[in-house]
């Protein structure tokens, strides 16, 4: 069987293998103490009223209530925990999403992976048939 794009593939594949082998050889990864990498200032106060802020929420309040949560549960939970989970909580507040998974960009994950499929079955010489 023949490659319709056996000439551009081997082209791309060496220039590729080219670029990849020119990467500089002097760069290592090393550990880093802790002390380096830990936050330098946490503000417990500011980290609170900004968790305090998302549990008014009126969902954040309903899920809490039927996992069976008292608000006096939670925030005595709240205060067991130490500085530093505090400010990661509050970091991680942002990125939660009051709907759940974003449903959209699964969808295009899978539109992309679909055509993608389809493109490599047709440069093979593969028909794509739908009826």
């Amino acid at each position: 069987m023949r490659l319709p794009f056996k000439m551009p593939l081997i082209i791309y594949l060496i220039f590729a293998l080219l670029v990849i082998s020119a990467v500089p050889k002097g760069l290592e990864a090393a550990f880093v103490p802790s002390e380096v990498v830990g936050v330098s200032s946490i503000d417990r106060a500011a980290d609170l009223a900004r968790i305090e802020k998302a549990l008014e929420m009126k969902m954040v309040k309903q899920r809490l209530g039927a996992l069976g949560l008292s608000q006096d549960e939670i925030r005595a939970r709240i205060g067991q925990l130490s500085d530093y989970q505090i400010h990661q909580l509050s970091q991680n507040i942002d990125k939660l999403r009051v709907g759940g998974d974003d449903a959209l960009g699964v969808i295009i994950a899978l539109l992309v992976i679909t055509i993608l499929v389809v493109l490599i079955l047709n440069l093979t010489g593969h028909k794509v048939v739908v009826k």
